[in-house]
C-alpha cells in the first residue's frame, strides 16, 4: 500500500508538471490550453513505445486509484457547462438562433449516424442503433466552455457574433445532451431499468425545489460572503447529482449539469462568475487527471491505412457537416458571408465536450477503443483549427472588403420580426 500511496502521488505531480507544460505551449501556439493537456494525456498513453512509457510511468496497480479523482474533476466541468448556458443568451436574434442550431446539430447527427451505418462493419459493438445514434450525438457536439474562451481571448464575447455562437451552442448543447441521454437509456441495461422511471420526478425536484432553495441560498451568500461554505454546498450538490442520476441508469455527468444548469444565473450578483472561477481553479487540478485516464485508452500506433482513411472520413463528415450546415443555415438567415464563415469555424469547435461524450460511448460499450482513438483524433484537430481558421476568415475578408451591413443588422431585422 506504502508503494502504491507514493507511486500514485509522484504520478499525479508528473500529470499536473506535463499538463501546465503541454498547456503553455499551446498557449504559446495559439491554442486553447486544453488542447495541449489532452495531448499531454495522450502521450502518456500507450501511443508512445508500444506502451511500454506508459507501463513504467503509470503501472496498471495504480491506475484504477486515478479514476475516481478524474470522475469528480468531469462532475464539476459538467458543472461549469450548464452554470454557463444562460437562457439570457436566447433573448437576441432568435430566429435566427434557433435555425443554425437546428440545422448544426441536426445535419452532423445524420451524416454521423450514416457514417457510422458504413462503420458498423469494421468495428464491433454490442448495439448496432444505440451505436448510430451515438456517433450522430458526438458529430452534433460543440464545446461551449472552449468555445467561450476563444470568444473571450480574441475579445469577441461580447459582440453580436459571440453572443450568437454563444446562442447556438447552448441551444446545440441542450440538443446533443438530451438524445445521449435517450442512447444510454437504450443501451445502458443495468438490470435496475425502473430507476428510470425517476428521472423526470428528479428532473421535476431540481426545478421546483433545488432552483427555489439555490437562489435563496444565493441571496444569502451574498450577504455573508462566506466563501468556504459556499464552495463545499456547491461540491456538494454537484456530487449528489451526479450520484443521483448514475444511481437511476443515467451517468453521472447528467446530474452534474443539471445541477450547473438550475443554478441561480443573476449577472449583477456575481455570483455566477465567483462560483465559476472558484471552482473552475479545482478542475483545473482535476481534468489533467482525466486526460491521462481517457488518454490511456488512445493507442494510435495500431492504426494502419484503414484507420487513416476512416479519420479522414471522420474529418470530413465532422467538419463538413457541422461548418457546412453552419454557414449554410446562416446565409439562408441573412448573416453576412465573413460572419457566416465565423460562425461555422466557431461552432465547429469541440474540445473536452466531446471528450466526455466519447467516454459515455466507451464505457456504454458503443466505441471500439480503435474508433475512439480516431474520434479524440477529431476532436482534438476541429478545436486546433479554430483559432487559425478565424484568423484566415479575418485575413480573406479584409482582403476582399466587401461592403456589407453587418451582423447586427441581420440579427435586428430578427428582432423587429418579434416585437
Amino acid at each position: 500500500m506504502t508503494d502504491h500511496v507514493a507511486v500514485l502521488l509522484l504520478d499525479l505531480a508528473l500529470i499536473l508538471l506535463l499538463a501546465q507544460a503541454f498547456g503553455a505551449l499551446a498557449r504559446k501556439l495559439g491554442q486553447p490550453p486544453v488542447i495541449g493537456e489532452i495531448l499531454g494525456g495522450i502521450l502518456l498513453g500507450p501511443t508512445l513505445f508500444s506502451g511500454e512509457l506508459s507501463a513504467v510511468l503509470i503501472p496498471t496497480d495504480v491506475r484504477p486509484l486515478l479514476s475516481p479523482l478524474a470522475n469528480v474533476g468531469v462532475a464539476l466541468f459538467m458543472f461549469l457547462v450548464g452554470l454557463e448556458l444562460d437562457r439570457s443568451l436566447l433573448a437576441t436574434g432568435r430566429r435566427v438562433m434557433t435555425g443554425v442550431a437546428l440545422s448544426a446539430t441536426l445535419v452532423p447527427f445524420a451524416l454521423g449516424a450514416l457514417l457510422a451505418w458504413y462503420l458498423l462493419g469494421s468495428y464491433e459493438t454490442g448495439h448496432s442503433l444505440g451505436f448510430v445514434l451515438f456517433l450522430g450525438v458526438a458529430m452534433g457536439a460543440t464545446a461551449f466552455p472552449v468555445l467561450a474562451r476563444i470568444l473571450s481571448d480574441r475579445g469577441l464575447q461580447q459582440t453580436p457574433l459571440g453572443t450568437l455562437s454563444l446562442g447556438i451552442a447552448a441551444i446545440g448543447d441542450v440538443v446533443v445532451w438530451s438524445v445521449l441521454t435517450g442512447v444510454v437509456v437504450l443501451v445502458g441495461g443495468t438490470g435496475s431499468e425502473w430507476r428510470l422511471l425517476l428521472a423526470v420526478p428528479y428532473l421535476a425536484v431540481l426545478l421546483f425545489v433545488v432552483r427555489p432553495l439555490l437562489r435563496r441560498l444565493a441571496t444569502r451568500w451574498a450577504a455573508s460572503g462566506t466563501d468556504t461554505r459556499r464552495l463545499v454546498a456547491i461540491t456538494v450538490g454537484v456530487l449528489a447529482s451526479g450520484g443521483a442520476t448514475e444511481w437511476l441508469g443515467l451517468h453521472f455527468a447528467f446530474g452534474a449539469f443539471l445541477f450547473g444548469f438550475v443554478f441561480p444565473k443573476d449577472a449583477d450578483s456575481g455570483l455566477r462568475a465567483d462560483v465559476a472561477r472558484r471552482v473552475g481553479s479545482i478542475t483545473s487540478v482535476l481534468l489533467p487527471v482525466y486526460f491521462v485516464t481517457a488518454g490511456l485508452k488512445v493507442d494510435l500506433s495500431t492504426i494502419g491505412v484503414s484507420g487513416v482513411l476512416d479519420l479522414g472520413l471522420v474529418l470530413l463528415v465532422a467538419v463538413g457537416g457541422k461548418a457546412g450546415s453552419a454557414y449554410l443555415a446562416a446565409r439562408l438567415n441573412r448573416v453576412p458571408p465573413k460572419d457566416a464563415a465565423s460562425l461555422a469555424v466557431l461552432l465547429n469547435t469541440r474540445g473536452l465536450t466531446e471528450l466526455v461524450i466519447l467516454t459515455v460511448g466507451l464505457h456504454l460499450g458503443l466505441l471500439h477503443e480503435d474508433l475512439y482513438s480516431l474520434m479524440v483524433v477529431m476532436a482534438l484537430v476541429t478545436t486546433a483549427m479554430t483559432a487559425p481558421a478565424l484568423t484566415l476568415v479575418e485575413r480573406v475578408s479584409a482582403r476582399r472588403n466587401p461592403v456589407v451591413a453587418g451582423l447586427d443588422d441581420a440579427v435586428h431585422v430578427d428582432r423587429s420580426a418579434h416585437s
